[in-house]
């Protein structure tokens, strides 16, 4: 566990509670986010993963001062290549998408299936709320380029209709 010296030279004893670390670490995976932060009280931790490897970071008690933004955020667009798909149905929302109504259940769709406007193709779930996505033309189902229970980005392109 760290300890530091305070300026009178006195130890601060700052203990690192590890196991909390580890959970937080898991999250991240199980999630696919690439940080989290909690607080309690005047201690704060904050996990984040960059390059593969989950890495914890305890932050300074005292507010940090105004940054800007970390360039880490602006690598995961390009992850999501197919951001410029043609006919690509995109989330009108961040939260977490779901493939089919209920856990066990067929999906709405699959690739080849023929869709009419207004089908349901997925179901973007964000602050307790489903929020069904429709077609919003006709055609056949191309990509699905989404997994079930995957977080998602506003705009990030969920399905190809051709």
């Amino acid at each position: 566990m760290a300890e530091t010296k305070g300026a009178a030279g006195r130890s601060s004893g700052m203990n690192v509670d590890t196991k909390l670390v580890r959970e937080l670490a898991e999250l991240l995976a199980e999630t696919g986010l690439t940080e989290i932060e909690v607080e309690d009280g005047d201690r704060k931790v904050r996990v984040a993963r960059g390059g593969g490897v989950p890495m914890a970071a305890p932050v300074a008690m005292a507010p940090p001062p105004p940054q800007a933004a970390p360039a880490a955020p602006a690598t995961p667009p390009a992850a999501d290549a197919p951001a410029d798909v043609a006919g690509a149905l995109k989330s009108p929302m961040v939260g977490t998408v779901y493939l089919s109504a209920e856990p066990g259940a067929a999906p709405f769709v699959k690739v080849g299936d023929s869709v009419k406007k207004g089908d349901t193709l997925v179901i973007v779930e964000a602050m307790k709320v489903m929020n069904p996505i429709t077609a919003d033309k006709a055609g056949t189902i191309k990509a699905i380029l989404v997994e079930n229970a995957q977080p998602v980005e506003y705009d990030q392109p969920l399905v190809v209709i051709g």
